[in-house]
């Protein structure tokens, strides 16, 4: 039962990462991503940007440690 659950959260992290990774775009903005056009790039991250970047690392965190959960039950 434990390891069908880690198993199910496990895919679930990975597309949530690969989501969250796809959304963001090297050298662009969200909202040229969406569609919209940048006048420059900024070096920092805000808003909207600054939370998917904290969410990706938050969720590479969470699919690593369900794979170390994975391999030792």
């Amino acid at each position: 039962m434990t390891h069908t659950i880690l198993l199910i959260s496990e895919i679930v992290s990975a597309v949530l990462l690969a989501l969250l990774i796809l959304v963001q775009e090297k050298g662009s903005g969200l909202g040229e991503a969406i569609g919209g056009v940048g006048a420059n790039y900024q070096t920092t991250k805000r808003g909207a940007e600054k939370f998917l970047a904290n969410a990706t690392v938050l969720m590479l965190v969470l699919f690593i440690s369900l794979a170390l959960a994975l391999n030792f039950v």
